[in-house]
């Protein structure tokens, strides 16, 4: 449980920061904006085999929601106790683990990925979208949200500065958030690049909290993201062993 106190310290900032006056309503800002625009606006006008444009949208949505903030949290705080506070310097002078760190440091990510997308999805519900919540899906959002999580271990490990984390967001995380078929269906773009897509994790994920069900497809999707999330752990755990200022 030497994960336990890493984890404890995110807790506590975390709940200071959801006293703020409007805090909440800013991270779910965007999404909730894209589901209004395109989802109750534009979705009107648009048809998607099987369902409601909404209804196609919302997974995706609470997909991109629980990726952002679960990466976002974590690569920025390290970013920020690493190059500013020195906190970090203190984790490694204890006792505890670099395993111990990120471990303590992907949950409270998962904690804030889930949290975010919970919303989302309720806000979601209200506006008249569904979801087939079950267990499949709440294990796909799970794992969704370890991938970035732990993903943003190794890029608030690996940034200089401020400028280097919001460069790895916009090559990799927006890229993600739009072309990984949340806002529309894979089949619509060009073979060369869904070929590319097909084996990022937010398609993955887009794929199975769209389809909750036990099929060969899902397993497939489940199993991928599942070697994602042990691959971006290992990778942040190795990250932390080597570092030195």
């Amino acid at each position: 449980m030497k994960w336990y106190p890493v984890f404890l310290r995110e807790v506590l900032i975390f709940q200071r920061r959801l006293l703020r006056l409007g805090y909440v309503a800013s991270i779910i800002f965007t999404p909730l904006l894209y589901l209004l625009a395109f989802g109750l606006g534009l979705g009107r006008q648009v048809s998607v085999p099987g369902s409601t444009y909404l209804d196609f949208l919302l997974p995706g949505l609470i997909a991109v929601t629980s990726m952002i903030n679960a990466y976002t949290w974590i690569s920025t705080n390290l970013t920020v106790s690493r190059l500013h506070f020195r906190t970090l310097q203190i984790y490694l002078q204890a006792p505890v683990s670099p395993t111990a760190i990120v471990v303590g440091q992907v949950l409270a990510g998962v904690l804030w990925g889930l949290l975010a997308s919970s919303i989302l999805l309720v806000m979601g519900l209200i506006f008249g979208g569904t979801v087939g919540v079950n267990p499949i899906f709440l294990a796909a959002l799970l794992l969704n949200c370890i991938i970035f999580a732990a993903f943003g271990v190794v890029v608030g490990m690996k940034s200089r500065s401020h400028e280097d984390n919001a460069t790895f967001s916009n090559f990799l995380i927006l890229p993600m958030a739009f072309f990984c078929g949340t806002f529309f269906p894979l089949e619509r773009i060009p073979s060369v690049l869904r070929h590319i897509i097909a084996v990022l994790p937010l398609t993955h994920t887009n794929q199975v909290l769209r389809d909750p069900s036990l099929t060969t497809h899902t397993l497939v999707s489940l199993g991928v993201m599942l070697s994602y999330a042990l691959l971006c752990l290992v990778w942040g755990i190795r990250i932390v062993r080597n570092y030195s200022e």
